[in-house]
């Protein structure tokens, strides 16, 4: 989480340094407040709760949501976006997510009975997820129980030889480019940010 943090502050401040006339043009005719919202996202360390008080902060909303919070149901985006106002549009990571939810290759938190894993998503103002990864399951017996659970040993047998003379423990995370392209720059329409737009005739053979 902190080489998200550091990785979104110091490549936002790179673009602003770098890119001034672009930023600002379209701070000027597409997002006129989406400079102060920046600065704020900057300036503030970002905050973390769990999956579980995310639900508990959902479920408590006066708002109405399209789909009712519950726990070990997937955050919609209009969830994910209600989370980050109630931060105070500070990004926010959500952590340790029921196991149902993510891949099999997350590393189990040994909770008992809530059974939930080392995974996070940074949710961002007006946007919601950017960041999504987490910790990976480097145990051979916890990936082999996993798999012969949900019946995929022999379709992932290749992962397990992966793991069956030891690993270390290791994380990993992906960020949507247009999305972050989104938050930076205020722009609205993720199809507006896509680097090569499809169209039609645009893709001739």
């Amino acid at each position: 989480m902190s080489v998200m943090e550091k990785l979104f502050k110091a490549t936002t401040m790179m673009v602003l340094s770098n890119c001034p006339e672009d930023v600002n043009l379209c701070y000027k005719f597409l997002a006129p407040g989406q400079k102060d919202r920046l600065e704020l996202m900057l300036k503030n360390n970002f905050l973390i709760i769990s999956y579980t008080e995310a639900v508990e902060i959902l479920k408590q909303a006066s708002q109405n949501f399209t789909f009712t919070p519950e726990w070990g149901i997937d955050l919609q985006t209009e969830h994910e976006k209600y989370l980050v106002k109630h931060c105070g549009n500070i990004p926010v990571f959500v952590i340790n997510y029921p196991l149902a939810l993510k891949p099999f290759y997350m590393r189990d938190n040994e909770d008992g009975p809530q059974h939930t894993v080392a995974a996070v998503d940074l949710l961002v103002p007006g946007i919601g997820e950017l960041f999504g990864g987490g910790l990976r399951e480097e145990r051979y017996h916890f990936l082999e129980e996993r798999l012969a659970r949900s019946r995929l040993t022999e379709v992932y047998q290749w992962y397990l030889d992966l793991r069956r003379f030891g690993s270390v423990p290791h994380g990993g995370f992906g960020m949507g480019f247009e999305r972050y392209l989104q938050c930076i720059l205020g722009v609205d329409n993720i199809k507006d940010v896509i680097p090569f737009p499809r169209f039609p005739h645009s893709c001739l053979l």
